[in-house]
């Protein structure tokens, strides 16, 4: 079951991932949401649309933006609204 860790904590684990260009998007339900605080930063991807980001927070430390999420992707990435990927450190395995 793909784990999603940094700093110590497990911040997500899922056995319902969903894999798009070598990354895990986990559902949003199986993330602890007490590690994640909604950031400003936006990214626009071609075919996914606009993706909006979250700093991970464990212990205290910020690794700032951290994982990110498409709120209303477009239709070829509509599998992944819901969902959540990680980078920036966080191990996912």
């Amino acid at each position: 079951m793909p784990k999603a860790v940094w700093n110590g904590a497990t911040i997500a684990e899922s056995d319902a991932c969903v894999e798009v260009e070598g990354n895990h998007y986990f559902p949003i339900d199986d993330v602890r949401s007490e590690h994640l605080q909604a950031s400003q930063t936006t990214t626009v991807c071609s075919w996914k649309g606009t993706a909006s980001y979250y700093d991970v927070i464990v212990d205290g430390e910020t690794n700032k933006d951290a994982a990110w999420y498409y709120p209303s992707p477009k239709d070829a990435a509509a599998n992944i609204k819901g969902y959540v990927a990680f980078w920036r450190g966080v191990e996912v395995s």
